[in-house]
C-alpha cells in the first residue's frame, strides 16, 4: 500500500492532489491514500472563516469549498486531523469523525479507522496545560478565547485512546511528542530553528500527552506536522522492544519538505475507510463521560459500561449495516465566488453524519446542550439547524512568535 503523507495542508487541497499525480506519473505508480497531519483547514463558507483561528488579513477560502461543493472531487481517499488553524465549527459538527467531503474523512477529536487491513488513529489539535483538563465547553460562535481553546487537546479524549489494545499501524498528532527531538538529529535541527533550543532543554517542545500516547501504542509509524520543518526519528521502545518510525513535515509550500511516500505491506484491500470495532466499543464506552461544559470528565463515576459489553454491542450492529461510514452529507451552504463577501446569519448544524454514528452505539445527542450560566462567558443561543441542505500556491505566513503556531516562547492565550 502506498500512502502520501503530508504536513500542514492549510486549505491547498489542489495543489497537493496535483503534486501527487505528477508524483505518480513519473513513477508509474499508484497512490492508495493520502494522510495529513493537521492545519487541514476545511472552510465551506465566509462563515467558517469567522471560525478559524487565523489573523483576519490571513483568512482566504483557499480550494476546500470545490471539493465540499462537488465541483472537484479528491482524486485519493484522504484522512486529516485537525491542528491549531481549522475551521473549528466544521469539525465540531464531525467530532466523532466523518466525511467533511466525499472522499476526504476527518478522523475526529480523536478517532481510529481502518483503511483496507492498516488501523489508523490520530489526537487533533495541540496540548496547552491550562486547557488540557477541561471538558469540550467551547460552542460557535466563538469568542476571542474559545476560538483558540477549542482546538487544545482534552484529557477526555486522550483516555480514550489510551484504552486501545489492538496494535495501531499509524498514529497522527498535529504537534510533535515532547522528547521526540531526543531520537534523532537535533543538532541538524537546531540549524534550522534554533529558537527551539530553549524549548526542548525545558521539555517544553510538543506536547506530554502524545508522548504518553506514543509510549502507550508504540505504533510502527507516527506522522505530525506544526512545527513547520521536516524531523525524522527512531523510537527503540524498550531493551528489543518495538520501534516507531517518526516524522513530521513541513507546510505546503513549494520547494518545503511538505511530502512524504511511504509503503505498508498490505494484504491487498478493499482499500476503503471503514469503521474501527474496537475505538467505537471505546466511544460507547466512554460517552456517558464526555463532558461538555468547563468541567473535565469524571472516569470513575461516569463509566458503567462494561468494556466486553460494549464491544460485543458494536460487533452485532456493525455486522447487520456494514463498517462503511455514513455517507457524507452537506450541512451548511457553500461558498459561492460571485456573491464574495455576502452576510449570512451564523448557524449551528446538526451533521446527519454523527446522528447516525450515535444511533447505531445507541447513545443520545448531546450537542445541543448549551453551558451552565457560570462556565466562562455568557453565548448567545445560534440557531440550530438539523439534516442536510442537499447534496495560491503559498501557505499562510503566521508569524513564527505566534503562541499556537512554532514560537519559541509559551505566550498564555487564555
Amino acid at each position: 500500500m502506498k500512502i502520501a503523507v503530508e504536513g500542514c495542508m492549510h486549505g491547498d487541497l489542489e495543489n497537493v492532489y496535483k503534486t501527487l499525480q505528477h508524483i505518480e506519473k513519473i513513477h508509474n505508480t499508484k497512490i492508495d491514500l493520502l494522510i495529513c497531519c493537521g492545519d487541514f483547514q476545511a472552510v465551506r463558507n465566509e462563515q467558517d472563516l469567522k471560525s478559524l483561528s487565523v489573523p483576519p488579513r490571513y483568512r482566504s477560502m483557499n480550494s476546500f469549498w470545490k471539493y465540499y461543493s462537488g465541483l472537484e472531487v479528491a482524486p485519493y481517499p484522504t484522512i486529516f486531523i485537525g491542528g491549531n488553524h481549522e475551521a473549528s465549527n466544521y469539525l465540531w459538527e464531525l467530532y466523532y469523525g466523518g466525511w467533511a467531503a466525499p472522499n476526504i474523512y476527518f478522523l475526529g477529536f480523536a478517532g481510529v479507522v481502518r483503511f483496507g487491513n492498516i488501523r489508523i488513529g490520530g489526537i487533533s489539535g495541540i496540548y496547552k496545560a491550562h486547557d488540557y483538563k477541561l471538558g469540550h465547553f467551547e460552542r460557535p460562535p466563538y469568542n476571542e478565547r474559545t476560538i483558540k481553546s477549542v482546538y487544545h487537546v482534552r484529557e477526555y479524549d486522550v483516555h480514550k485512546l489510551m484504552q486501545i489494545e489492538e496494535p495501531i499501524d499509524i498514529f497522527l498528532s498535529h504537534d510533535w511528542p515532547v522528547g521526540i527531538t531526543d531520537y534523532g538529529n537535533q543538532e541538524q535541527l537546531l540549524r534550522y530553528k534554533p529558537y527551539f533550543k530553549q524549548e526542548i532543554e525545558e521539555r517544553k517542545l510538543g506536547s506530554k500527552p502524545a508522548a504518553q500516547l506514543l509510549e502507550k501504542l508504540r505504533p510502527p509509524y507516527w506522522f505530525s506536522a506544526h512545527l513547520h520543518c521536516k524531523f525524522a526519528a527512531l523510537v527503540q521502545h524498550g531493551e528489543g522492544g518495538p520501534l516507531t518510525k517518526f516524522l513530521a513535515l513541513d507546510k505546503c509550500i513549494p520547494g518545503r519538505n511538505f511530502l512524504q511516500m511511504v509503503e505498508i505491506e498490505s494484504d491487498g484491500g478493499p482499500y476503503e475507510i471503514q469503521y474501527d470495532e474496537e475505538w467505537l466499543a471505546i466511544t460507547r464506552r466512554f460517552n456517558s463521560a464526555f463532558p461538555l461544559t468547563i468541567k473535565g470528565a469524571d472516569f470513575s463515576s461516569g463509566v458503567n459500561l462494561g468494556m466486553e459489553d460494549c464491544r460485543q454491542w458494536v460487533k452485532s450492529k456493525l455486522e447487520e449495516r456494514g463498517y462503511k461510514p455514513s455517507e457524507f452529507a452537506r450541512t451548511a451552504p457553500c461558498y459561492d465566488p460571485s456573491q464574495s463577501n455576502a452576510e449570512s446569519s451564523f448557524a449551528v448544524y446538526r451533521n446527519p453524519q454523527t446522528e447516525s454514528l450515535l444511533q447505531l452505539l445507541g447513545l443520545p445527542y448531546l450537542f445541543d446542550n448549551m453551558l451552565e450560566p457560570n462556565d466562562l462567558s455568557p453565548y448567545s443561543s445560534p440557531l440550530i439547524r438539523r439534516g442536510p441542505i442537499g447534496y495560491n500556491s503559498e501557505d499562510i505566513p503566521i508569524d513564527d512568535a505566534d503562541d499556537d503556531d512554532e514560537g519559541p516562547a509559551e505566550v498564555d492565550d487564555a
